[in-house]
């Protein structure tokens, strides 16, 4: 296989772009960018050496290589992000944080209201945000409030409705929060110099609004309007308590992005800061999963790009600690090393490195939490030691059709979903629940055996006395009897049932230990029941669709893994099945429909 993959690399362009590898099944499993396509693809086959385990994991399962060539390297980035948004491919680095950000939107309308949303739609009015918590945004719409005019009601303000005297004024006009635009009280001229002002704190250039309302102040006071000054004097004041409770870093930085990033072996952890006039008006701290021990500059300038699309930064300075690899054009990378800048760095460093430090504080707990279960269960179950790796068994023979069966294994308490295992039942005939498991335990333990791999702490059977009989004669054979602990679980009063013992151990209901074994066996039950459904159906379209000529097995296998069950299958328009198989085809499944319908 990696002589034909190496042909293949031969053959790929020197050019800046994108590069996908696809496993046997056609999945996409990762996506690179490049600045030479060919460079960077051969050198997935060419080192043997030095390499993670985790890349040659990647390298063993590639079975195809694409590509799209980009004009330049941040091109490449823009293709690389938009491929992971819709693939998702399991080698690629994951971001833990994916939730959408609050934002404020003057709304395109005869009187705009100031609204908050978290969809963002630039047809619907004019954005500013997003900010990175809903108190934040929420501060900032009171601030507009109390210093304008605005109103908040959703009236449909026409010409002709004011003109027509639809509507009367509410509560907010007798309170002084609003001039009545809906009775005609307030002109548009001047409800839109009002938006204007309120524009500039949303955009957090709050030094315009500040020399705004000083300029004001003055110009009344200096006419004797003294009432009038105050008045400007008491939103000043409002402003500065604002200002007051913003983190203000310094007034002569402005329109900068910081992004710093630290990392384990696992997983980095990166913040972004967004600063205005000095001050932080956007602040993000996520984690980011490795997945091939990506280097910091890589995930860095991946997560910046990420960062900055979703807050719709146009700042062209961004401050980081690791130099930034790939940036749009005109904006520029500095790591400070003195002065504000630098301390603006170290402050977000600090918010990378509380995160880090929050995470592994709840990973070491939950793992605390994890293995004192462990304990609570080998006490009760009263084994020598402790139940790290515990296997499961369940039968499913839905109305004696097509008998199957499923293990599923959790190590250290927890799902360990690659060692789950299916089996279909081959020397059983009907429905033969004890029959079944001896034949699944068997052939189980006889494999490791074989392979020589990792024994079970704990073996759990899903059933009482009988199904745990036939499992033990089946480690007899095996010569294991005795060497592993093994438990029945019955499902209707929760007994526990010991080999060669006629009495059930009850646990109590509120046992951790019992809870865990309760949900291990609900998963051993639901991976069979999810096996036993997709055989069901695979059987029910080949018998359908047996002696149809032109409907092969290749075709019937697609159909079912689309629509994921026949009945879909039937309910589906004839465009889209003639989409997936082509038209030909797509008329001779119509066909079945009809006589159906007949």
């Amino acid at each position: 296989m990696y002589d034909r993959l190496k042909e293949v690399v031969q053959r790929l362009p020197e050019s800046p772009g994108v590069y996908r590898f696809y496993n046997d099944e056609d999945v996409l499993i990762y996506v690179g960018k490049a600045k030479s396509i060919k460079k960077r693809v051969s050198s997935y086959f060419s080192k043997s050496t030095g390499v993670n385990r985790k890349t040659l994991k990647l390298v063993s399962e590639i079975e195809r290589i694409d590509f799209t060539v980009s004009n330049s390297e941040f091109d490449a980035l823009l293709l690389e992000n938009n491929f992971i948004k819709q693939n998702q491919p399991k080698y690629n680095i994951l971001l833990k944080d994916d939730k959408t950000f609050p934002y404020l939107v003057i709304l395109k309308e005869r009187f705009p209201r100031i609204i908050y949303t978290r969809k963002y739609l630039p047809k619907q009015g004019e954005y500013f945000g997003p900010f990175s918590s809903v108190v934040a945004m929420k501060n900032v719409l009171e601030l507009t409030r109390k210093l304008y005019s605005i109103r908040t009601c959703n009236l449909l303000l026409s010409e002709a409705n004011v003109e027509q005297k639809k509507f009367k004024v509410c509560l907010e006009y007798h309170l002084g929060n609003c001039k009545g635009p809906c009775e005609g009280y307030q002109d548009e001229k001047s409800y839109l110099e009002e938006i204007e002002q309120a524009r500039n704190i949303l955009k957090g250039n709050l030094s315009i609004v500040y020399n705004h309302f000083t300029s004001q102040m003055k110009t009344a006071a200096g006419n004797m309007e003294f009432e009038r000054a105050h008045f400007y004097k008491e939103k000043l004041e409002t402003l500065e308590r604002f200002q007051s409770k913003s983190l203000v870093v310094n007034k002569d930085l402005t329109d900068i992005d910081v992004c710093t990033i630290t990392s384990t072996e696992s997983y980095a952890y990166v913040n972004y800061l967004m600063i205005r006039e000095g001050a932080i008006i956007f602040s993000k701290t996520m984690e980011v999963k490795k997945k091939l021990d990506e280097p910091d500059d890589e995930i860095l300038s991946f997560t910046v790009f990420e960062l900055r699309e979703q807050t719709h930064s146009q700042n062209k300075l961004i401050l980081s600690n690791v130099a930034i690899t790939l940036l749009e054009d005109k904006v520029e990378n500095v790591i400070p090393q003195i002065g504000d800048k630098k301390k603006l760095l170290a402050l977000s460093i600090k918010n990378a490195l509380e995160l880090k430090r929050e995470r592994e504080i709840f990973r070491e707990g939950k793992k605390s939490k994890q293995k004192e279960v462990l304990l609570i269960l080998q006490k009760d179950l009263q084994i020598q030691h402790l139940p790290n790796i515990i296997e499961c068994f369940d039968n499913s023979n839905l109305q004696g059709t097509t008998p199957v069966a499923s293990m599923v294994r959790f190590v250290d308490g927890k799902a360990d979903k690659k060692g789950y295992r299916h089996f279909n039942i081959k020397t059983v005939e009907g429905p033969d629940d004890f029959a079944s498991m001896k034949e699944i335990v068997g052939r189980r333990y006889k494999r490791i055996q074989e392979e020589a791999g990792k024994l079970p702490d704990l073996i759990m059977v899903d059933g009482g006395k009988g199904q745990l009989s036939s499992a033990c004669e089946a480690l007899k054979e095996l010569n294991l009897y005795g060497q592993i602990p093994i438990i029945g679980i019955a499902k209707r009063l929760e007994e526990i049932y010991y080999p060669e013992d006629p009495l059930p151990l009850h646990i109590s209901k509120k046992s951790p230990g019992l809870l865990l074994m309760q949900q291990i066996r609900d998963e051993a039950h639901r991976f069979a029941i999810t096996f036993h459904r997709q055989k069901r159906s695979k059987v029910q379209l080949k018998t359908e669709m047996e002696g149809l000529e032109g409907i092969g097995q290749k075709t019937s296998v697609k159909l079912l893994q689309h629509f994921k069950s026949v009945k879909k299958i039937k309910e589906a328009p004839f465009e889209e099945i003639e989409k997936l198989v082509g038209r030909k085809k797509a008329e001779i499944i119509l066909g079945i429909k009809e006589k159906e319908v007949k």
